[in-house]
């Protein structure tokens, strides 16, 4: 890839976001970025993969699902590029991926190991300060979800456990989960669980399938 148009992809990246020109060129012209293709419908990374370098999406849409620990249930969701695959998963206690990761279109990802994320990290503040933010977000964030009201109406419920489980509280989702193990989950009886179900499919807010509820836009569930 011609340094010109490697620069270009990574301004679009959050890592590399407010890097000046020199550095965006010094770090494409000495960093080892590795393309890679990944076919529609093809598995990117699989759940319990080791991560040990952080994978970019520049281009294309993905899927990525979780299963309970159980496999009582998953959640699958869809992103857009640009898109980096749990960079939190590069470091700390449990270095492999939570999620399967599935090319919805075909899709173009920058890897970039974990010693060049090093390298970078210690080179370039930026960088650094960029990828700290990255992960700290993250922490906190779910550091504040136990202390969040606990939803009052069934509606709620629902939303807050698919909300909780998910990497983004917006977007298209896909639970793959049967009412009453949905229904033991939120603490509500599976009629109950059915009623407000088939409420919120009257309203088009989701679709419904046995065993699978599609949410259109998670974002007006929890509002």
């Amino acid at each position: 890839m011609p340094n010109t148009n490697l620069q270009e992809r990574l301004l679009e990246l959050p890592l590399f976001q407010g890097m000046s020109k020199n550095d965006l060129t010094q770090v494409a012209s000495s960093t080892k970025f590795v393309n890679i293709a990944v076919a529609r419908g093809k598995t990117i990374v699989a759940e319990g993969d080791t991560c040990d370098r952080l994978l970019f999406l520049v281009k294309g849409t993905i899927m990525t699902t979780a299963h309970a620990d159980d496999n009582g249930y998953s959640i699958a969701e869809t992103f857009q590029a640009p898109e980096i695959l749990q960079p939190e998963r590069i470091f700390g206690l449990t270095q492999r991926y939570t999620r399967t990761f599935k090319a919805v279109t075909d899709c173009s990802f920058i890897s970039l190991g974990k010693m060049e994320t090093l390298s970078l990290a210690d080179k370039y503040e930026i960088f650094r300060l960029n990828i700290l933010n990255i992960i700290c977000t993250k922490s906190q964030r779910l550091t504040r979800y136990p202390w969040r009201p606990q939803p009052k109406d069934i509606r709620h419920k629902i939303a807050r456990f698919i909300e909780t489980r998910c990497l983004r509280p917006a977007g298209e989702k896909t639970v793959r989960i049967k009412m009453e193990r949905l229904g033991a989950e939120i603490g509500e009886s599976r009629l109950n669980v059915s009623r407000e179900l088939n409420d919120m499919a009257a309203k088009g807010t989701i679709s419904l399938k046995r065993g699978e509820i599609h949410v259109y836009a998670l974002e007006r569930l929890i509002m």
